[in-house]
Formats: C-alpha cells, sequence, structure tokens
C-alpha cells in the first residue's frame, strides 16, 4: 500500500505530480520520507502592541476588515486590519485578490511575517496565513512549522497540506524493522512516531527525539549493509584464501637498501597489510595517506612479500599516466629481485596486449600494473595473490568487483585523497583502514597564498626569475576549451597566452584530457627531463604526478574546485630539495569559496582539509555518488562520529549474532 503512487491518493494537478518527481518523490512512502530540511518556531505569538519593525513575528487574532485596491502605478493590493486585545495593525498583500473569498471578515486568523513601516504606519506585509478552524490542527503556524526542500510550484505550504492527511492516515503502514534490543538500549522512539513527529511535531524535545532516530536509521543500514558485505567477502571466499609467507630477510634487505627511511606510519601500515596476508581469509584493506606520505613504497614492499610467495599480483591504476609512473617506479624500486614486470593499457597495441595476456594466464608474469584495461573480457590471470586498486572512488563499484574476483586474490586499496575517518567507516566500511598520516621527514611545507588581481604581472615575473635559477611551475586551468557561461579561464587559451605574451622566453607545454597517450607521454617525458620549463594543464595532473624539480604551483579559477582537489594540486610540488610555493587565482569568491581558499592558505593536512571540504560541499560532490556508492542522506549527517561509531556499534553486534541476517528478515530487506 505504500507503495501506492501518488497519482491515485493526491487530488492534485499533473504538473503538481511532475514536479514531486523531480524531487524523487512518486509514491505515499517516497512522500511520506520527505523529511524537513528546516523548522520555524511559531508557537510564541506577539502582542500586537508589541510589534518590532523588521522583526519577523506571529499574531493571533481577528480580521476585521479585508478588500482590494488598485495603486497609482495599477499594481492590485489587498489591504486589511487584524486585531487583538492590545491593539489593531494594518496588514497588506500584492496581487493576492483571491484573499478576500479565502479569508472571510472577522474570522479568527494567524498571520505571520515581517512588520514594515509604511504608508505612515506599522504594517505586516505579505505574511503568511492561516485560519483557526476549531475542529482542526493547525499546520502553517502556532507551532513548530516543517520547512521543506521546495522546487518551482511546490513550495513548503502545499507540501504541508497535502502531507498532513496522508501522516495522519497511512503512517500505520510502516512497520518497525529496528531489532528491540537496539532499540532499548539507545532509548529510541518508535519508527512510527519519529516519521509522524519529524513531519508535524507537538514539542521540541520529541522533535530532536525523532531526528536522532531517523539519523541513527540511516547510518546503522548502511554500516550493516558493509558489514555484512565484509562477513560473506571473508566466509565466501575462505576456502580460496592464499595464505601468504611472510618473508622477513627479503623485506629486511629492500628497506635497507632504500634511499630513505621508512615513517613510522608507513612500518605500522605496511605490518598491519603483512598482517592481514597471513589469515586465513583475503585481506580488504584501505591503505589512505596524505599527498607525498609515501604509501606506494608501503604497496610496493607488500608486493614483493607476495611475489617472493610465488603469486602475481594485479595494480590498476585510473589514469594511463598514472599507471605508467607506477609502472616505473616499481620496475626502480624492485630491480634488484630480477621480476617480470608488465604495463598494460588503451595504448597498448593488439599484439603487444595478446603477447601480456598470455604471460598472464600462463603465470610468467610477476606483477601486471594497468588503466581499467587490467579487467577487460579475456583476460585472467593463472594465481593472482595480491590485486591493488590506487584512487578507488575513481572507479565504478562493478570494476572493483570485478578484480576482486580474479580468484579472491587479497584486495589492497589505496587513495591520496584523504578520507575523513567518519566517511572512511561508514562509506568503505568494508574494509580495514590503514591511515598514512606523517609525511617523511625534510618535506618542506609548501607555502600557498590567495594572490589578488593587481599582483598577477609581479606573480609572473617572480615566477620567471624562479624557472631561470633551474625550477619548473605548473598552471592549472578548469576547462579544455572556452566557455560561453562560465567565466574561467581555458588551458587552449591561457597556454597561447602564456608562451605567446608572458614568458615568451621559456619553453610552456600544454597537458589536457584530450591529448594522445603517445603526446601526454612525451610531454610529461620532456617536463621530467626539464626540457619543459612551465606546464600548462587541466586537472589531468590531479594524482600521482612526481617531478621533484617543479616548486611552483599556480591555480586558475580555484574556487572552481574543491578543498581535496586543490590539496591534491598543492601536492604536485615540493617533492625535492627546493622550498615550494602554491598560488591561488580566482575570478569572484563567494563565502563558501572564501572559507576554502582560506583553509587552503592556514592547513596543510589532507585529512583537516577532508573534514572541512566535506562539512562545505557534502560527500557527494567530493567523490561523487554514482562512483563511490556515497549515499544521499535526509537525517544523518557524515560529520557525525560519535552517531556513526554508536551505528557501528549496534550494526556489527547483529552481524555478529545473524551474520546471513536470517532471524532479522526486515533488515534483510532493507539492506
Amino acid at each position: 500500500m505504500l507503495n501506492k503512487s501518488l497519482d491515485k491518493v493526491l487530488r492534485t494537478t499533473s504538473r503538481h505530480l511532475g514536479r514531486l518527481e523531480l524531487l524523487g518523490v512518486k509514491t505515499v512512502k517516497d512522500f511520506l520520507l520527505y523529511f524537513p530540511r528546516t523548522y520555524n518556531d511559531t508557537r510564541e505569538f506577539t502582542k500586537i502592541a508589541e510589534i518590532r519593525t523588521d522583526e519577523i513575528c506571529t499574531i493571533k487574532g481577528q480580521l476585521t476588515s479585508l478588500f482590494n485596491i488598485r495603486t497609482k502605478n495599477g499594481k492590485k493590493m489587498t489591504r486589511g486590519v487584524i486585531a487583538d486585545k492590545t491593539g489593531s495593525l494594518g496588514v497588506v498583500w500584492f496581487n493576492q485578490p483571491h484573499l478576500t473569498r479565502m479569508l472571510p471578515r472577522n474570522s479568527e486568523i494567524i498571520l505571520s511575517g515581517k512588520a514594515k513601516f509604511a504608508f505612515g504606519k506599522i504594517t505586516l506585509q505579505g505574511p503568511s496565513y492561516e485560519l483557526i478552524k476549531k475542529e482542526e490542527e493547525q499546520i502553517h503556524s502556532g507551532r513548530i512549522v516543517p520547512v521543506y526542500h521546495e522546487t518551482e510550484g511546490i513550495n513548503s505550504k502545499w507540501i504541508r497540506e497535502k502531507l498532513k492527511p496522508l501522516v495522519d492516515n497511512w503512517i500505520e503502514l510502516f512497520e518497525e524493522y529496528m531489532p528491540e534490543e537496539i532499540l532499548r538500549e539507545h532509548g529510541f522512539v518508535g519508527y512510527k512516531t519519529a516519521i509522524r513527529s519529524v513531519h508535524f511535531p507537538d514539542e521540541p524535545e520529541l522533535l530532536e527525539k525523532s531526528k536522532e532516530r531517523l539519523a541513527f536509521d540511516e547510518l546503522f543500514l548502511l554500516q550493516l549493509k558493509v558489514l555484512q558485505k565484509r562477513w560473506f567477502w571473508q566466509n565466501i571466499n575462505k576456502p580460496y584464501a592464499k595464505n601468504i609467507k611472510i618473508h622477513n630477510e627479503i623485506l629486511k634487505d629492500c628497506i635497507d637498501n632504500l634511499p630513505f627511511t621508512l615513517t613510522n606510519a608507513q612500518t605500522k601500515s605496511l605490518e598491519e597489510i603483512l598482517e592481514d596476508l597471513k589469515k586465513p581469509f583475503p585481506m580488504s584493506r584501505l591503505l589512505q595517506g596524505d599527498v607525498g606520505s609515501g604509501k606506494t613504497i608501503v604497496a610496493a614492499l607488500a608486493v614483493l612479500n607476495v611475489v617472493k610467495s610465488g603469486y602475481q599480483v594485479a595494480i590498476m591504476a585510473p589514469t594511463e599516466i598514472l599507471a605508467k609512473q607506477h609502472y616505473k617506479g616499481f620496475i626502480e624500486t624492485l630491480k634488484a629481485y630480477s621480476l617480470n614486470i608488465q604495463f598494460i593499457a588503451g595504448s597498448t597495441t593488439k599484439k603487444t596486449k595478446e603477447d601480456i595476456i598470455r604471460q598472464m594466464k600462463t603465470g610468467t608474469v610477476d606483477i601486471m600494473i594497468g588503466t581499467h584495461s587490467l579487467i577487460q573480457e579475456g583476460i585472467g590471470f593463472k594465481n593472482l595473490g595480491l590485486a591493488i586498486i590506487d584512487e578507488q572512488h575513481r572507479f565504478g563499484v562493478k570494476q572493483r568487483e570485478m578484480l576482486k574476483s580474479y580468484g579472491s586474490p587479497h584486495l589492497l586499496a589505496m587513495t591520496a585523497t584523504p578520507i575523513p575517518r567518519t566517511l572512511a567507516i561508514t562509506v568503505y566500511g568494508d574494509q580495514d583502514l590503514s591511515i598514512i598520516d606523517e609525511l617523511p621527514k625534510g618535506r618542506q611545507k609548501i607555502i600557498t597564498r590567495l594572490v589578488p588581481e593587481k599582483k598577477r604581472i609581479e606573480a609572473y615575473r617572480w615566477i620567471e626569475d624562479q624557472v631561470k635559477k633551474g625550477r619548473q611551475a605548473f598552471v592549472i586551468c578548469p576547462l579544455i576549451d572556452d566557455s560561453d557561461v562560465l567565466e574561467v579561464k581555458s588551458v587552449l587559451k591561457e597556454y597561447a597566452f602564456l608562451s605567446e605574451h608572458v614568458f615568451p622566453s621559456l619553453k610552456v607545454g600544454l597537458l589536457h584530457g584530450r591529448l594522445k597517450q603517445e603526446e601526454k607521454d612525451k610531454i610529461m617525458n620532456d617536463y621530467n627531463d626539464n626540457k619543459i620549463n612551465i606546464l600548462v594543464s587541466t586537472s589531468v595532473i590531479e594524482v600521482g604526478i612526481d617531478v621533484p624539480n617543479a616548486s611552483i604551483m599556480l591555480i586558475e579559477g580555484a574556487e572552481r574546485f574543491g578543498l581535496s582537489q586543490l590539496h591534491q594540486f598543492r601536492g604536485r610540488v615540493g617533492r625535492g630539495e627546493h622550498q615550494s610555493y602554491c598560488f591561488l587565482f580566482t575570478n569572484s569568491l563567494s563565502e563558501e569559496g572564501t572559507t576554502r581558499i582560506k583553509a587552503m592558505e592556514k592547513y596543510t593536512s589532507g585529512f583537516k582539509l577532508s573534514e572541512i571540504d566535506l562539512e562545505i560541499r557534502g560527500p557527494g560532490e567530493i567523490y561523487g555518488i554514482r562512483q563511490s556508492g556515497i549515499p544521499d542522506l535526509k537525517m544523518a549527517s557524515l560529520t557525525d562520529s560519535v552517531n556513526i561509531e554508536k551505528a557501528r556499534k549496534s550494526a556489527q553486534k547483529i552481524i555478529n549474532k545473524d551474520p546471513e541476517l536470517k532471524n532479522h528478515p526486515k533488515l534483510l530487506e532493507l539492506i
């Protein structure tokens, strides 16, 4: 019944039903779960004698007169008078002549709005109104009034009027699905009570309890889903688990020959991964670390251990540039161990690809590095022991599952996009978490500044001076081509301008996503070899580019990027011995944009910036809802660490006792 289409229940037009559909509301259940975004408390009535101008007030009184007139400029005006025991007050509405039919004279009424000084006296202008009917409950005033997300033709008043009868008559069809022990433990109100009270609360205390219950439910169901997924991954695949021996001597030899010392955070993360490899079920771990924290070397050591145990390893990256960089890095790091390391991507020729696939299937390839080409049809492994996915949120859920399916290998996901812990345990809760939150010793802080437009030429001259001293620079633009709509710089136009007019004596390069792979490779090789002084690029260089000599990052239209992305750009410099700088240029700054830019100047920690970004923009915009599986929460917040921990503990208790939810069929249906 709750899935009944609204056109069978509501008395309204097809146009209104279409507008509701745009809000994601198609059925009775959808509408009842369309929760308010905020509330106006209009329980306190203001006496007319105590009204102040420019303050919102709610008045309860008698409408003693109401009539329509035309103003000198031809506008329709409805004027009236409301009175209570303390006095009377003029009321004005514009272009609403129908009110004289809807609001009978001498009727009891509640008006809510802002009083202004007009027509020589204090007047209530354009207030919301609600007639007091003795037999009916007030829903628009004189109470805690829900305010909803609106769209053209659908306002909160309309939603309240249509929802009230549904709340009164259909709420009882909702079933309680939360286990009794969880309701008791946390003192939650019932599900029906929560839904009813969140729409039309009788008192603020019950409203808060209802919001708490519904927010918990969202987080609990998310946690239940990821924890059950984790249980299935560990137990369904248990018979195929590769128990991998730890080769301490080989690892020690490799670590001792590194040109640097591992940080404590790197050592701890490596130990956690190695411990997982010994377990009787496949590993599923997320290794996250700030830009430049050294995740790749930790992964390389784990890879070496797996290969030395007789298994193959697959490493998948989202872009060919990043995949190729991993390929070169692994060859360099593991060159002493005579391993067969191969690379495959979209640009790999058919003949080469066929030869590599044959080696993969016969087991002669030790380490296979590539893009999503690694999961194409016809590809397989003889004995895959470990699969690594870099920047996992860039891949769709199905792509990640495909790599998992190659013989149930141990799975290690990596990301250089720091994810707040609250988000990581909610969305990636089926994975264990390793965090590298410590930068290598000697890593300098990158100086970050917002540069005003009037200092642009000065900044260009300073960059030119730095380049002449041997440094290199990046210039990032938001778009490839010019836009008639967006007033932001395009990479093509900026490249032409900088190379011809600003830096004519320097070698300026151009990089963007529409170039052929051979062109991208040549440009990056030239930049690595310092044959290009300044590289003008789109966000294609966001992750993985490692050029130690690059010390300047200039970002155009910085307000168009989120904090996590700005931090990724900044992380492309500061990788060598030279002091590095990040300059931010903006076209215009909103309040949100100002908050982001100030945070960039103040903080160097990607984890801190990711928390701020999550609060400002929400998870969907940062990580891409469709790709990452991040939910669109109605009541809960992914910054609410207390509620998230509470929900996770409750979900874990259920999974520990009943992992397949055989005794909790309602929960199973919901997830």
